[in-house]
């Protein structure tokens, strides 16, 4: 493979040709999270799994494994490292964004790759939660209906962004969402530039 044919940057080379912390027997591997995001049959999974120093509140040693490309492989990796050490709650509110800047940028079509990461990492921290009694702490993340006649959630047209929509009608030929009366359109408008911003902008 010829540098001018490599799409990504070093880092990211790096950490897809010599991955870290890969999760190599989960049987064997004593958790006290995890996570499991994607879909195999559609692309990517991601296995993401946690120790945690229960004195510190810190994430002690963060392994994972997934099935998917260059950039999900590399995501992952590099979120592997900067995990470790951070308290729970900041290891929650970890973003893409934070990932993608730590590997210099990813194209925006890969971008979605580095959200799998970091949404197995927050299940796998309300895993521990859950196993260890504190339900109090555990946050969920839950859709909500925008377009009301289609159906279509908040999650979804994030999804659409992720996959390369970048205005209203790409949104709805990817959804559907706001083909019936319309009324939504100004809230999703707004939702695209949200998720635009929070996905897109300058690493």
């Amino acid at each position: 493979m010829t540098q001018a044919s490599w799409a990504y940057t070093d880092t990211v080379k790096e950490h897809f040709m010599n991955p870290r912390n890969i999760l190599m027997d989960e049987d064997s591997y004593k958790e006290h999270g995890k996570g499991v995001t994607g879909n195999v049959k559609c692309g990517d999974e991601m296995i993401v799994v946690i120790k945690v120093d229960k004195e510190k509140g810190t994430i002690a040693d963060c392994k994972w494994k997934t099935f998917g490309c260059a950039s999900a492989i590399a995501s992952t990796s590099v979120l592997s490292e900067m995990v470790k050490g951070m308290k729970l709650d900041d290891a929650y509110n970890l973003s893409a964004k934070d990932i993608n800047r730590e590997l210099g940028g990813l194209p925006d079509h890969k971008v979605h790759c580095s959200v799998l990461g970091d949404k197995a990492l927050r299940m796998a921290i309300n895993d521990y939660y859950v196993r260890n009694e504190m339900e109090e702490k555990v946050k969920k993340e839950e859709e909500r209906v925008v377009c009301k006649c289609m159906n279509i959630t908040d999650q979804e047209i994030e999804h659409a962004v992720l996959e390369g929509a970048r205005t209203f009608y790409e949104l709805q030929e990817m959804t559907k969402v706001g083909t019936g009366c319309g009324e939504c359109e100004q809230e999703v408008t707004q939702l695209l530039e949200t998720y635009k911003t929070k996905h897109f902008c300058e690493v």
